[in-house]
């Protein structure tokens, strides 16, 4: 290995040598010192290379949170090979899609979600369970000698593929290499206020990532003790909380809103946790709220990005969330931004446009997408498809993604602003706008809400029109028991215009 490199699974071995006996990770009833994940590091990647995977082959991981998860993506990275997270809740055409599209040679897969591997019209070409059967990597890189490993690893190879969520089309693979995630790892730290003291419980998932990319590695980077769990149980991340000392965690406002409301955050014992990160989509003011006052010793951040960045771009730090809470902060450490309009030019503060990125954080481009790699990567700078409202002092605020504004009688409308409204009635628990086919106007409002009191869907429309311009007031309300969202808690909008009548 070249003696200037920074690789990704070279994080954990200078965190070995640092402090070899410090408890790295704990799941389940298993528990690893940084000497021993880093050596289990090391065996995984030498079970891949008997199993005939090579430098640059894909391997895909199809798993819940578990040890034997960051064993596959570290195991990937010091072979040389390039890790393919896949979403656990995808079957069928996607979960294909994602194997073919990416020519994953090898699927590692928990023995709990082999159906739908085995339903598959084609099956992948090597099947190996990622753990709890014989023959696992989990086995392999429990026990054993530690191999001696031939491949050259360099910074500047792929070690990710990291699908896009595919709210809006199919997803692509960003291709993230080495030299790309270690920035990012040190602009999460530096954002963060990362420390080795943090203790933090990693409940959201690792196929993702956030999960991943932006908190577990920088938190192994640092030499911190890291709790993982295998899914977001909301009483069970409480329980962990509390009987764990946790300091430190990373939820979806999806499951921070149920966190908050449940029975248990008034009789836990919270008082060990000292920062609490969010992101991916809207927090709620009076969650947001009631969180800050339970936990007045809580800093809350907030974290904003996409996959193609791996995934940090910008945070709202604590001190910060008084004066902007809808806010989205400003960049991190190792990323510039503009916010641009239609012709390229950077908008005047206060105005609206495109934020567009440069940064060593960046991806390669789209794996075998080489026309949709072009139009993101343009005029020198990576077109993010997030518009963003942008103010003196270089703080950003999302209105919208791109795709989702809606263009009624020729007059653009944020469905986010639709949706803030909404969000002030006190019987929506939860709403997404979106764009519906109309005759007459190209595009009319739609809003799907979920309620937590008693609403009509004229009450709601009215309630609109006390707030917003007639075009901007929804043409339809449709109440539905919940809003489609991928396992990271992003709102799948593509779904929601499916579900209408055409």
């Amino acid at each position: 290995m070249d003696t200037r490199a920074s690789t990704v699974d070279g994080v954990v071995t200078r965190s070995a040598r640092r402090t070899p006996d410090r408890v790295a990770l704990r799941f389940a009833d298993r528990s690893w010192t940084y000497r021993e994940l880093d050596d289990a590091v090391t065996r995984a990647a030498g079970f891949l290379a008997e199993l005939g995977i090579a430098a640059g082959d894909r391997v895909a991981t199809y798993g819940r949170n578990s040890d034997a998860y960051a064993l596959a993506f570290l195991g990937c990275a010091r072979l040389g090979a390039v890790h393919v997270p896949i979403n656990y809740a995808l079957t069928g055409e996607e979960l294909g899609y994602l194997l073919e599209q990416s020519g994953s040679r090898l699927l590692l897969v928990d023995p709990a979600l082999a159906a739908p591997v085995d339903a598959l019209p084609t099956q992948p070409k090597q099947v190996v369970p990622l753990r709890d059967a014989p023959g696992s990597l989990l086995d392999r890189a429990r026990e054993g000698a530690i191999p001696e490993l031939t491949t050259t690893v360099a910074d500047t190879d792929l070690v990710q593929l990291l699908y896009t969520s595919g709210t809006t089309s199919r997803p692509k693979g960003a291709m993230m290499t080495h030299r790309g995630l270690v920035h990012e790892y040190v602009s999460g730290v530096h954002a963060l206020a990362m420390s080795e003291d943090d203790r933090p419980l990693h409940a959201m998932p690792l196929y993702h990532s956030a999960g991943m990319q932006l908190f577990l590695m920088p938190y192994l980077m640092v030499g911190a003790t890291n709790t993982v769990v295998e899914a977001p149980d909301v009483p069970e991340v409480l329980r962990r909380i509390e009987a764990d000392g946790i300091g430190a965690i990373f939820l979806a406002p999806t499951v921070w809103v149920p966190l908050v409301n449940h029975a248990d955050f008034g009789t836990r014992d919270l008082s060990s946790l000292r920062k609490a990160f969010y992101g991916a989509s809207i927090m709620p003011v009076p969650v947001l709220n009631r969180l800050r006052e339970a936990l007045p010793a809580l800093g809350v951040y907030n974290c904003f990005g996409q996959s193609e960045i791996g995934p940090l771009a910008t945070v709202l730090q604590p001190e910060e969330h008084d004066e902007r809470p809808d806010s989205c902060g400003r960049p991190v450490l190792f990323v510039e931004l503009r916010v641009v309009d239609d012709d390229g030019r950077d908008v005047e503060p206060g105005g609206t446009g495109e934020v567009v990125y440069r940064s060593p954080q960046l991806c390669e481009g789209y794996w075998d997408k080489p026309e949709e790699t072009a139009e993101a990567f343009r005029d020198g700078w990576f077109h993010s498809g997030d518009l963003v409202r942008i103010d003196a002092q270089g703080y950003i605020t999302v209105v919208d993604r791109i795709k989702d504004v809606i263009n009624t009688g020729g007059v653009l409308v944020a469905s986010r602003e639709v949706e803030d409204v909404l969000y002030t009635h006190e019987a929506v628990a939860e709403v997404a706008v979106v764009g519906v086919p109309d005759e007459r106007w190209i595009e009319a409002v739609a809003a799907f809400v979920v309620l937590r009191g008693e609403a009509t869907e004229e009450d709601l429309i009215a309630h609109a029109r006390r707030h917003l311009a007639g075009f901007k007031t929804p043409k339809q309300v449709h109440v539905v028991d919940e809003l489609p969202r991928n396992q990271s808690g992003k709102l799948l909008k593509r779904v929601l215009r499916d579900q209408l009548p055409s």
